[in-house]
């Protein structure tokens, strides 16, 4: 182990840490998956099921029209519907329920970083809210797919000692960490609860990866000569995307005042809600080319007094601009190009065909 990085030669009796990179193998193929060799798990994507045994979102394995909500190859929604049954249930079930181990991809060959421990469900949200089925759309054919809502929990680290004991079978022997005893026996959740910290994304992170360029690619092309068809499709891509969007209207180009669109984001419950106010940002840029100081400080100076702004572009914003943003506490989203095509592919229109169509068909080329 080398600092917060363990090669693929230690993965077989590492810890697992919170934020710590898993070196992959450099064979070609799947003997370099590291998960294989930390974990007793296959090596196909999404979850990986081993023996029998802050909130985040997964959305599960159904990802195409043809097949009911629960019928799908590797069983992934199966699987989400008996672990959110059994987690609403009594102590019985709840010592049924598989803990969950996230991971995300750093951005460097296989390598895999551990970002925390899941627990199904969330003391934010009632049994009815926490795994829901969405209707997604690919090629214009409605489909059912499950969104489920995970507390990542207080533990700084997994111990091979617990990995092994869960591999035996006992998942609450003396290894097992404190938030996860918590919540088997009692029902109680300790989230990890982070400090704030300022997050200035670099430029890798913000942009999809080398499979999903060509996606990205694609949308820079359709609207490179136009522009305020962009923001018109940008405006769509964050109402459609973030449920509490009320309204939404994308201003003149003779008369934004530096705001491509203006709308209202719903803050409380539905009876009663209160609306803030937003501005919305576009910029088509190639995605070599990066949003600069210039536009970010000209939307931040167009924000009124409790509003916030929204920044969409098919590119990546420059560490300068970004990181004015966050260090001086400006409330601006940022929606880079892989949150561009992650958002899409969330919708269902996860391939060329998809999104060239979705383009074709919402936002022609003028005549």
């Amino acid at each position: 182990m080398n600092g917060d990085v363990v090669d693929f030669g230690q993965l077989a009796g590492a810890d697992l840490v919170l934020d710590c990179v898993y070196r992959g193998g450099t064979f070609g193929g799947t003997r370099d998956d590291p998960l294989c060799k930390l974990l007793p798990v296959g090596n196909q994507g999404g979850f990986r099921i081993a023996g029998s045994t802050g909130t985040f979102t997964y959305y599960g394995d159904n990802r195409r029209p043809g097949r009911t909500l629960e019928d799908t190859p590797n069983r992934g929604n199966l699987l989400l519907s008996r672990v959110f049954d059994r987690a609403h249930g009594d102590v019985a079930a709840r010592f049924r329920v598989p803990p969950f181990l996230l991971f995300d991809k750093p951005g460097t060959g296989r390598d895999v970083r551990f970002r925390g421990l899941l627990a199904p469900g969330s003391d934010r949200l009632s049994g009815e809210e926490d795994l829901v089925a969405v209707w997604r759309t690919t090629s214009g054919v409605r489909f059912q797919n499950y969104q489920a809502r995970f507390t990542m929990l207080d533990a700084p680290s997994v111990p091979r000692a617990w990995i092994n004991q869960l591999t035996a079978g006992q998942p609450l022997g003396g290894h097992c960490p404190p938030a996860w005893r918590a919540w088997a026996e009692r029902g109680m959740y300790m989230p990890l609860l982070a400090p704030p910290t300022v997050i200035v994304r670099p430029r890798d992170q913000q942009q999809p990866a080398p499979a999903d360029q060509p996606l990205l690619d694609l949308i820079y092309q359709h609207f490179k000569d136009r522009p305020y068809d962009f923001e018109q499709f940008a405006a769509d891509l964050w109402r459609m995307s973030e449920p509490n969007v009320d309204k939404i209207d994308v201003t003149r180009p003779w008369r934004d005042g530096g705001r491509d669109a203006v709308g209202e984001y719903l803050l409380g419950p539905r009876s009663d809600p209160v609306a803030v106010e937003f501005a919305l940002e576009a910029k088509c840029y190639a995605p070599t080319k990066g949003v600069g100081v210039r536009w970010t400080s000209r939307l931040i100076s167009r924000l009124r007094h409790r509003q916030f702004g929204v920044l969409v572009t098919t590119s990546y914003l420059d560490a300068q601009a970004y990181r004015e943003i966050r260090e001086d506490g400006h409330p601006v989203v940022v929606l880079a190009g892989r949150d561009v095509i992650e958002r899409l592919k969330a919708r269902g229109l996860n391939g060329i065909t998809a999104i060239q169509q979705h383009l074709d068909d919402t936002y022609p080329p003028h005549q």
